[in-house]
């Protein structure tokens, strides 16, 4: 773990309830850590993962990093001070989006494992920042295993399709604010969930695998 204090935090006012993942979506990991710690941006992350699995520690969990801005899950909004945020160095889809390094991914399974370990972060809550920001975000984009994550107990994944769907309802149910036009949140949906289908379109996939994922958080809704 490397240690840059970033000047951009305020003390925490909410127990911590969301683990968020970013990708950097800048030329350079060095880049990233510059402006993440650049007082006048007003930006920063508890966390950030380079390609080669090295952490950078630069805000205390303790403390609220400013990494969520506008955002919302499960109805609940400004999510940054009852989250942390893992920003991975990726060039993101403005500056060549590629797959994410195994070494990276280890890294970051890790890192998310002792976070879930000090904080009662249910899985449903371990989110993109495009699924909490549908209309602004893309990260950490459709190239990220979230198989292999849900794999080692970090957020859910099911690789089902179920029928009955009703795409609004089962998206509100998992937690994405529906008063979003409903195209980005699909998109968003997409990108984490049904990354090989990423149309942007209320189709039969993505309503099968939005109900299927339901029922998994909410095996109440078989009786619905």
């Amino acid at each position: 773990m490397i240690f840059k204090p970033s000047p951009n935090f305020a003390p925490r006012e909410s127990q911590v309830e969301f683990l968020v993942l970013h990708y950097t979506g800048m030329p350079t990991a060095q880049a990233a850590i510059d402006l993440l710690c650049d007082q006048a941006a007003e930006v920063s992350a508890h966390y950030v993962v380079d390609e080669d699995g090295a952490i950078t520690q630069l805000v205390e969990e303790q403390n609220r990093a400013w990494h969520a801005g506008l955002s919302c899950w499960r109805g609940r909004s400004a999510l940054n001070d009852a989250s942390i945020g893992i920003e991975i160095v990726n060039p993101g889809h403005d500056w060549g989006y590629r797959a994410f390094p195994q070494a990276q991914i280890a890294a970051v399974i890790t890192l998310c494992q002792g976070i879930l370990a000090r904080h009662p972060i249910p899985a449903r809550n371990v989110v993109a920042h495009s699924d909490i920001a549908p209309t602004r975000k893309r990260d950490p984009g459709e190239l990220f295993p979230w198989p292999a994550l849900a794999a080692k107990n970090i957020g859910i994944w099911t690789d089902e399709f179920a029928a009955n769907g009703d795409l609004p309802a089962d998206l509100a149910s998992l937690g994405y604010d529906i008063t979003q036009p409903l195209a980005a949140v699909i998109t968003a949906f997409q990108r984490h969930f049904l990354p090989q289908n990423l149309t942007g379109e209320a189709d039969a996939p993505t309503t099968a695998r939005a109900r299927a994922l339901r029922l998994l958080v909410d095996p109440a809704a078989r009786s619905g």
